[in-house]
């Protein structure tokens, strides 16, 4: 799995974006929401997501990892593939998306090319629980700058939990306790948490 892609973006439209890494050009598709990101710039980090099917392996691109993360989420869902969810993306902002779905709002869903009634209602059913669980907006601050919470999302993760419940876990945990500087007791703690 490739994280993310740092380098050189040689070209760029709404849909795609080459980026080159170290003399290697990846040809990313991208969605309007990071196409605003990065119209000004000549070079930055796209989080990826790489979708593999038997005819081809193609290259998601974000400008930050709340969209990845929606992005995920949504073709997780039954009847949404990659494309819908690019289109999902390209119309609407991640929180805007999270907004709808935790309000129970199908038609601001159905606006969106390519979401009927039924796919926009299946959205809602089956993503509001996680959605719910998100943090507000999509990613903890405090996990970027402390190594032991982040070596402790790693674990959780690779133990099969999924990210954002990782670390909606391990933010309880360090509320409420901020003291702990074991490890294995911040996972076992968060564990419990879950």
């Amino acid at each position: 799995m490739i994280a993310y892609l740092a380098g050189k973006f040689s070209y760029k439209n709404p849909a795609v974006v080459f980026v080159d890494v170290n003399g290697i050009g990846y040809e990313v598709n991208i969605s309007l929401n990071t196409y605003s990101q990065i119209q000004h710039l000549t070079q930055g980090k796209l989080f990826t997501y790489l979708q593999v099917k038997e005819d081809a392996h193609t290259l998601f691109g974000f400008f930050d990892t709340q969209e990845k993360e929606m992005f995920v989420m949504l073709i997780g869902v039954s009847g949404v593939g990659a494309a819908t969810a690019r289109m999902m993306l390209s119309s609407m902002r991640p929180d805007e998306i999270s907004s709808a779905i935790t309000q129970g709002n199908a038609k601001m869903l159905e606006n969106v090319k390519g979401i009927g009634r039924k796919t926009a209602e299946r959205l809602v059913l089956e993503l509001r629980d996680k959605v719910n669980k998100l943090p507000p907006d999509g990613n903890l601050s405090y996990i970027k700058g402390n190594s032991l919470q982040q070596d402790a999302l790693n674990a959780l993760v690779a133990l099969g939990i999924s990210k954002p419940v990782g670390e909606l876990a391990l933010n309880k945990i360090t509320q409420s306790d901020p003291t702990i500087n074991q490890l294995e007791e911040l996972i076992k703690k968060a564990l419990k948490a879950i």
